[in-house]
């Protein structure tokens, strides 16, 4: 495994880093014990780098994979909060769930375009929590391209952790698409600015997986992007990543994606109903919250719905 330094950070990752959505309750929802093991499987395999967040309700997995143990991951959360206090609260939380006296890193979470003066209570409490030792750096997390480019001139933003594969699924760009091309332009912004560059979905929130090493070769010669970071679920998306990455796997090996499920990210939904007409399966419904949903005794696993959702809120794992 290759190491590198966020910008200008001084954080130093590994070129791959462990996101630990796909274990928690929001997907895969293991066993406390059986996540974690998962976590130490990464880590002894060398990925020092975790992500998670506070809407993920992954912290105890974290704790507990590193309950006895001799590592010290960079760890990086988030949180959708708006104003002060509730980031302050966050920051709390996320330190005694976590155990840690520091979080190395603190984001914003899905920073929208035209969202940055709305959060600006949060993004204030990032600084003074900086300044006072309990985070390392700080920064945000998009989809957007308009808001990755924005960042570069900010002066207070470490790092950046933007939505990149090479179909462009998810890239935003304002209120309409943007294309994988116009987001790597972004990043080359904040990554020639100092910004620390940490990428998310390269597969695509899981609907590019068949296409396994074209997605991961896409992200990983992009000399703009530090570290990408992969949801993994299970020990063989660890092997498997260290076969692609190590030059033992075939050329011709793609994963099985054929027991795969449709999951709508509740936090990401917009209540829309474009997947619901897209659906000939009838397998999507409102919920009691007014977002899509997905009934898995009717779904297919074709994707039409994915492909549909104008803020890629559907992803497969």
């Amino acid at each position: 495994m290759k190491y590198e330094i966020l910008g200008k950070s001084n954080i130093k990752v590994s070129r791959v880093g462990m996101g630990v959505l796909p274990i928690g309750p929001n997907q895969r929802a293991l066993p406390l014990d059986e996540g974690a093991s998962i976590i130490r499987y990464a880590l002894d395999r060398g990925i020092s780098f975790l992500d998670t967040a506070q809407y993920y309700k992954t912290y105890p997995y974290i704790r507990e994979a590193l309950k006895g143990s001799c590592y010290e991951p960079v760890i990086s959360s988030k949180s959708l909060c708006v104003d002060y206090s509730s980031m302050e609260a966050a920051i709390d939380e996320a330190r005694k769930s976590l155990n840690r006296d520091v979080i190395d890193i603190f984001l914003l979470h899905e920073l929208r375009c035209g969202q940055f003066e709305e959060r600006q209570g949060a993004w204030d409490c990032l600084q003074d929590a900086k300044a006072k030792g309990i985070i390392r750096a700080c920064g945000i997390s998009t989809h957007d391209l308009l808001v990755t480019s924005e960042m570069a001139d900010v002066p207070e933003c470490d790092v950046v952790f933007p939505l990149i594969n090479y179909a462009g699924l998810g890239v935003r760009k304002g209120n309409g698409p943007g294309t994988a091309d116009e987001m790597i332009e972004s990043i080359s912004r904040c990554h020639a600015s100092g910004k620390g560059v940490f990428s998310m979905k390269a597969f695509g929130g899981g609907n590019l997986t068949a296409n396994y090493q074209k997605a991961l070769k896409y992200v990983l010669e992009k000399q703009e992007i530090d570290s990408v970071m992969i949801g993994f679920g299970e020990i063989k998306d660890i092997d498997d990543l260290f076969d692609y990455i190590d030059g033992r796997m075939s050329p011709d090996y793609n994963p099985d994606v054929s027991q795969k499920k449709m999951c709508i990210e509740q936090s990401d939904c917009e209540g829309c109903g474009t997947c619901l007409k897209i659906c000939e399966s009838e397998a999507i419904f409102y919920n009691e919250n007014g977002l899509a949903q997905i009934d898995e005794g009717k779904c297919l696993t074709c994707g039409y719905c994915a492909a549909a959702c104008p803020v890629r809120a559907i992803i497969m794992y």
